[in-house]
């Protein structure tokens, strides 16, 4: 039998398992099993089981009761859940507002300015601090005659009758959210900045000999060539903003109308113990992060339909003065040439 295997050219099974084509092929499948059973068992499992309690009247410890889709119907029906959803809206705005800004400062910064790195430092510092000591940060600073206070008070203001940051509900909000643009900005600056080093400089070389301005550089250049980061910087400050649980959480522990929807979420699922409306809660904001992705992803698609022709445009214009370069490269190379060889005659003649 071995004679036969050995003379028809086949390998056993055993020999093929000795080979480094099979043992590089176990790698990869080890690899690759055993992070995504980790993920599975994590992640994906955990998962499932929340869905399922979504649809339960249940604690942590006791019986439970089927109810269907009425833990669902109370996120619109509780003025707690329904208001922490509209609140989520100030974040929104706070989150565009912190993109526009990111992208101004990462367009200057991407050039050549004086401090230009001492300015990237102390603008990304705030995104290292850890979010609970952010909050006690900003805790004092609105605290009413405190840092805020006392700055106001330098410039004229009287602290008697500058409002109460943290409770007055027309501003407490909007006191929350600037404290996550302050700590949010660095980090999208950054990525800005990097994507926009990673644009090719000999295309603001064609749009200066086309006579662009500034402005015109950053819409027809900039903007289409670091659309990628822009949506995705773009996406993640909004799912962001619809999951902010810090600032409201530290700072004012979701006191005068400040609680948004994972600091009620905390408390349903925590402190009232209603684990079933809690996991419908986390399974509604994942949906409607899922929906806000997708609607962002078509926004941009068409909002930069027309990015890859223009970029395709400042193409063709750099290869035809590349080859405009290049052909007086060679009318010069071809009268020096011609130099040599005159000067070269009158040598023999001479």
């Amino acid at each position: 039998m071995a004679s036969t295997t050995a003379a028809s050219g086949r390998r056993s099974f055993r020999e093929f398992t000795r080979t480094r084509k099979f043992q590089r092929t176990m790698i990869i499948i080890a690899f690759s099993i055993i992070p995504l059973f980790l993920l599975f068992l994590f992640t994906y499992l955990p998962f499932g089981e929340m869905v399922g309690f979504s649809f339960y009247k249940m604690k942590y410890v006791g019986r439970r009761t089927y109810v269907g889709l009425k833990n669902y119907q109370s996120i619109f029906s509780r003025k707690d859940i329904f208001g922490a959803l509209v609140l989520s809206l100030y974040y929104m705005v706070g989150a565009l507002f912190q993109i526009v800004l990111a992208l101004y400062l990462a367009t200057i910064l991407s050039m050549k300015v004086r401090l230009g790195k001492l300015f990237k430092a102390v603008i990304f510092f705030p995104f290292l601090v850890n979010g609970i000591a952010m909050g006690f940060i900003f805790k004092f600073f609105y605290t009413h005659g405190f840092v805020l206070d006392t700055i106001l008070s330098w410039v004229g203001f009287h602290i008697d009758s500058l409002p109460y940051w943290l409770r007055d509900q027309r501003i407490n909000n909007w006191a929350l959210v600037g404290t996550s643009v302050w700590r949010y900005v660095g980090q999208n600056m950054i990525l800005f900045i990097g994507a926009i080093m990673s644009v090719d400089p000999s295309l603001y070389e064609a749009a200066e000999i086309d006579g662009a301005n500034g402005f015109q550089q950053f819409k027809y250049i900039i903007l289409p060539g670091i659309q990628t980061i822009v949506t995705l910087n773009i996406i993640l400050s909004i799912t962001g903003s619809l999951s902010a649980f810090e600032p409201s959480y530290v700072i004012t522990s979701g006191a005068n109308g400040t609680g948004t929807y994972f600091v009620i979420m905390d408390r349903i699922a925590h402190t009232d113990q209603k684990v079933g409306l809690a996991s419908a809660m986390a399974v509604f904001l994942l949906c409607l992060i899922f929906l806000a992705t997708v609607i962002q992803k078509l926004i941009f698609r068409f909002a930069f339909r027309n990015a890859q022709a223009e970029d395709e445009s400042f193409q063709a214009k750099k290869a035809r003065k590349r080859a405009i370069r290049a052909a007086r490269a060679e009318i010069k190379a071809g009268k020096e040439a011609q130099k040599r060889m005159l000067a070269d005659g009158r040598k023999e003649d001479a």
